[in-house]
């Protein structure tokens, strides 16, 4: 156990250079400024390509949070670099929040205000406050909370609206994207939410967030996790009324780490309790989903029976993360032999050995999907974060 333990510190910590030395080499645009729209798998830039906000701020969390790690003064730049792009392109000087995409020159492209990227905004620049502790930095990040609670949050019946225009007027296609179903509320925005607010939190310890934290907490409990199955629920009405059958194994196995940890952050031994229970129930659940090569599947429709069979980088990184907090919190080797089931998939099937960084993912036949390795949903942030917390916590 110990051995292994060690080993697969060893590979987190080499992964983690691996991953932060390709965004470093090929990411940054210095035509334009900021960072590339989108690289192929080959490498191959796409100068023409929108910039979107999301994949910026994940960048900055992700440079930020290798930064407090290893204190490399590469990681401090492009941390500074991906902060100065958001204030300079991406946040709206007039209305506040952040537009949704800019065009390569870094002028608006799509002014949409998405809750879910007004919430990695949030993310990044709360980590990269913890590096700089300059005030104006923190300003920023409160700004973007309390313009979320302004215009996002559901008086009536609880939560998260998805979607705005510059203006802050509701608009009627809230999707994120158009893969996603076209309903007032989603797991995806809310499990981000509480990720960055738990982040600010830290830095930023103030009663009316922690409310916030708490009442997100009890979302999740109430309306979004399966209390049979303790799978996450994914598409609701206004009223929180499920839209959707489908399973998302990648969702469930994130959320159960990430719920736990926004938790644990109130310090609240009675909340640290629960969510660890549950969380571990969310573990357990998605362990059971585990293909025999140590994979999770992408989607399942529990209606149809239905299931994607494609793997997808970002599912086998979140549940490298997950299982190891399972495993932390009850030391049941079999979280950590689904680590090493993941890991060893991802070395075998996701790893570019030659041109760097993770492919998007593989078909059922083991083929590689024609997708990108930088681009729009494709970032550094899950698979860096996952060997980060590998590192923090074995």
């Amino acid at each position: 156990m110990a051995r292994n333990k060690s080993r697969l510190k060893a590979d987190m910590r080499k992964e983690l250079d691996s991953i932060l030395n390709f965004w470093i080499k090929h990411s940054i645009d210095m035509q334009h400024g900021g960072f590339y729209g989108k690289i192929d798998n080959n490498n191959s830039v796409f100068p023409e390509a929108e910039k979107g906000s999301v994949l910026n701020a994940r960048i900055l969390w992700t440079f930020s949070a290798a930064y407090l790690m290893d204190k490399k003064p590469q990681y401090l730049y492009i941390a500074k670099r991906a902060y100065q792009y958001i204030l300079d392109h991406f946040l709206d000087p007039v209305h506040g929040g952040v537009y949704w995409s800019v065009d390569k020159l870094g002028t608006p492209l799509s002014t949409r205000k998405q809750i879910y990227a007004q919430a990695f905004a949030l993310y990044g620049i709360s980590e990269f406050y913890k590096i700089t502790r300059e005030p104006e930095v923190l300003h920023h990040a409160v700004s973007l909370f309390k313009i979320i609670e302004k215009y996002s949050f559901d008086t009536k019946d609880g939560g998260y609206l998805e979607a705005f225009s510059q203006e802050w007027d509701l608009l009627e296609d809230l999707r994120l994207s158009d893969k996603d179903r076209n309903d007032p509320k989603t797991m995806n925005t809310h499990l981000h939410l509480i990720e960055a607010y738990a982040n600010l939190y830290q830095v930023w310890p103030e009663e009316k967030l922690q409310a916030k934290i708490v009442t997100l907490l009890a979302i999740f409990e109430t309306n979004i996790i399966d209390k049979e199955t303790f799978q996450l629920q994914l598409f609701f009405d206004k009223k929180w009324l499920s839209q959707s059958n489908t399973v998302s194994f990648g969702h469930d196995i994130e959320a159960s780490w990430l719920l736990p940890e926004a938790a644990s952050v109130l310090k609240d031994t009675n909340l640290i309790k629960k969510w660890k229970a549950i969380g571990l129930n969310m573990a357990d659940t998605a362990y059971s989903s585990l293909n025999p090569d140590g994979s999770f599947d992408h989607e399942y429709d529990s209606r149809t029976h239905h299931r994607d069979t494609h793997r997808e980088w970002w599912v086998s990184a979140e549940g490298m993360a997950g299982f190891t907090h399972a495993y932390l919190n009850s030391k049941n080797k079999k979280y950590l032999d689904a680590v090493w089931g993941l890991w060893t998939f991802t070395q075998e099937h996701l790893l570019d050995k030659d041109k760097g960084e993770w492919f998007w993912g593989v078909l059922e036949d083991y083929s590689k999907m024609e997708e990108y390795k930088i681009g729009f949903w494709k970032c550094p942030y899950h698979n860096a974060r996952a060997c980060m917390e590998l590192l923090k916590t074995l």
